[in-house]
């Protein structure tokens, strides 16, 4: 077992839309794709089933709050307050631990 895992940030995002959510699907797939372009990212996993959950994971609080900043997606923020949600918070974590199971799915 090799000992080299650094600990990253996640930001948890979980919210409740209002019943008008027009556009949103659009911007969700936009903001993925710029997260991805942006440095220190390291990936993102999402969910929605009445509340919805995002975790973006990200090598540095300092890529954490430019990405917060970035221009596209300050506004997406607007819009998001203004048209889609009735309800969100905003986590950010430090990940020092991680392990996975996979099963193996050959037969």
């Amino acid at each position: 077992m090799t000992n080299d895992f650094k600990p990253y940030y996640a930001v948890i995002f979980t919210s409740t839309q209002n019943e008008n959510i027009e556009g949103y699907a659009e911007m969700a797939d936009k903001m993925e794709h710029l997260a991805k372009q942006q440095p220190g990212f390291l990936g993102m996993e999402s969910a929605r089933d009445g509340i919805g959950i995002t975790v973006s994971y990200w090598e540095t609080v300092e890529a954490i709050k430019n990405w917060k900043q970035q221009t596209a997606h300050l506004q997406a923020q607007q819009k998001g307050r203004q048209d889609w949600y009735s309800w969100y918070k905003v986590r950010i974590c430090k990940v020092e631990r991680e392990y996975e199971f996979l099963r193996n799915q050959e037969s």
